[in-house]
């Protein structure tokens, strides 16, 4: 018997190694996500009173990792991102991650004990890319549905769009950024991008955020 423990207690490590670098499945990365940034939220009395500095590293700490931001910056450009130098690619990429920075970190200030409801993935072996389905219940209003774009990288599940009640994220942005191309060029986007960017930090100053 100790022998055989002695066998088990040898392959373990590797077996945990094996483990700890195999990718996670779509639907529980983002369940695990979730759940790991509700409990901070819930916990944090400071997040939950509009604490900006918290909220934000707990945004880029716990979310930005799991997210494609040069994907959904060309997504949302369209078919203007082709017109963009490799300079300016980089700098839409900085400011549209900036943009959603904001919008989550507005999100998880105003959450609730809203509870989410995880639908079963739909998605065949060998998919690179999938929809993760998540429906959001609040006390007052209908429910919400949020579903989760992701693509297969090297280094795990990564999101690329996120829709709310069916009105995708990046999709929402093109006419919007296409508008702001055909007036001022990739520069008047940027200049556009880098405006409201700066106009949400200087609001969330006027507003008292710490």
């Amino acid at each position: 018997m100790n022998k055989f423990l002695s066998f088990l207690l040898l392959l373990l490590p590797p077996l945990l190694a094996i483990d700890a670098n195999a990718q996670t499945p779509p639907d529980v990365l983002v369940k695990s996500i979730t759940g790991e940034v509700i409990a901070i939220v819930m916990q944090d009395k400071d997040i939950q009173s509009g604490h900006r500095k918290k909220t934000l590293e707990l945004v880029d700490a716990k979310i930005l990792p799991h997210f494609n931001f040069a994907r959904m910056a060309q997504l949302a450009v369209g078919r203007n991102w082709g017109k963009a130098s490799p300079e300016q690619q980089k700098a839409l990429v900085g400011e549209f991650r900036t943009l959603l920075v904001r919008t989550y970190s507005t999100a998880l200030n105003s959450y609730r004990d809203q509870t989410i409801d995880y639908k079963p993935l739909r998605s065949q072996p060998g998919d690179t890319d999938v929809n993760v389905r998540t429906v959001v219940s609040q006390k007052r209003g209908e429910p919400v549905t949020i579903d989760y774009s992701m693509e297969k990288a090297s280094d795990g599940w990564k999101v690329f769009d996120v829709s709310v009640s069916g009105v995708s994220l990046v999709t929402n942005y093109r006419e919007e950024f296409a508008n702001q191309v055909k007036e001022g060029g990739i520069d008047g986007l940027l200049k556009s991008l880098v405006a409201k960017n700066r106009g949400a930090e200087s609001g969330a100053v006027r507003a008292g955020s710490k």
